[in-house]
């Protein structure tokens, strides 16, 4: 049996693990990803960066290969990989994975699991609202169905830089699914808008509820640009804490997710919905969706990295190889 080291890159961070079967040796993470790619025009920073990582993992113990997934595929990451079209599982996962090489990374044969696309393969302003993709999130879907965690049909709600709903099919497949910016824009609005000075500019790790609620109510009532100014006011003129004002702002945003995924028929009662990532911000969620008569449930860091390793191996197994 061959070790073997497994890549996850995101817009924010790139987790990489060595393997030998299904255990691990050694896990290490970098607060790199596609984002700094796209900041500097240049993939150089995040090739250097998993140069780094898999030469540090290398002299632990030797691998035969690499295996990744997420936006590492994509062209701010090692290469450009075509989207597969949605629906699909780990069987059409694997079978359109391919072996790489990229000689200033590694001299290893690199694995990249291609993302999935839902709709048309090209869009305009009629059609564009039909079409998604993801890179990542099918291959950690792949491993919830694949270890029995996700029910189907169902929702997974992943909540990093960007929220994305994934509709699962009867067969356990990516059908389709919805992303929004909103991990990006609440960011951007805690550190690059007058609200700055409003709220703490830090992920929160507890969200009052009430006044999230509050914002989510102030949203639904007029919009989210009045929503977001309302935290303007409560500095200015309220008595609260930064944090309270930051539970309002992310509630208005979570609102504003919540209202279209509602009306798209992803967020229904007939759906239960698995919600990965987000921290306190899945609380939040997992206490709406209750609200809203829809069952939830929070999966686990430790689940969520043993589906994503999951996945990962069985896809590269089903190509081939001995590991």
């Amino acid at each position: 049996m061959n070790n073997a080291i497994f890549i996850d890159t995101g817009t924010t961070n790139t987790r990489v693990w060595l393997m030998h079967g299904d255990r691990i040796l050694a896990h290490q993470t970098a607060l790199i990803g596609v984002r700094d790619s796209a900041r500097e025009g240049s993939t150089a920073k995040l090739h250097a960066a998993l140069r780094d990582l898999i030469q540090n993992l290398q002299t632990i113990e030797q691998s035969s290969c690499v295996v990744a997934a997420g936006m590492i595929t994509s062209a701010l990451g090692l290469m450009d990989v075509p989207h597969i079209a949605a629906p699909a599982g780990l069987p059409e996962l694997a079978a359109a994975t391919r072996a790489y090489q990229f000689p200033d990374v590694t001299d290893l044969p690199v694995y990249l699991v291609p993302g999935i696309r839902s709709g048309a393969a090209a869009c305009d302003f009629n059609s564009v609202s039909e079409l998604d993709v993801m890179r990542g999130e099918e291959t950690l879907c792949a491993g919830l169905v694949e270890l029995g965690l996700a029910p189907f049909p169902g929702t997974v709600l992943n909540l990093g830089s960007h929220w994305k709903a994934i509709q699962i099919d009867e067969a356990g497949r990516v059908q389709s699914s919805v992303t929004s910016l909103t991990g990006e824009l609440i960011f951007a609005t805690q550190t690059n808008t007058i609200l700055a000075s409003a709220v703490p500019h830090e992920r929160p790790d507890h969200i009052a509820y009430e006044w999230a609620a509050a914002g989510m109510r102030e949203q639904q009532q007029s919009g989210l640009a009045r929503a977001l100014f309302c935290v303007r006011l409560l500095e200015q003129k309220g008595t609260c804490s930064a944090e309270e004002r930051l539970s309002y702002l992310v509630g208005a945003y979570l609102a504003s997710d919540f209202d279209g995924l509602r009306k798209r028929g992803l967020l229904t009662p007939k759906y239960p919905v698995l919600i990965t990532g987000g921290g306190a911000l899945a609380n939040l969620w997992e206490q709406t969706l209750q609200a809203a008569s829809i069952a939830s449930r929070i999966v686990t860091a430790e689940e969520s990295e043993a589906a994503m390793l999951t996945a990962l191996r069985a896809i590269v197994r089903r190509s081939g190889v001995e590991l």
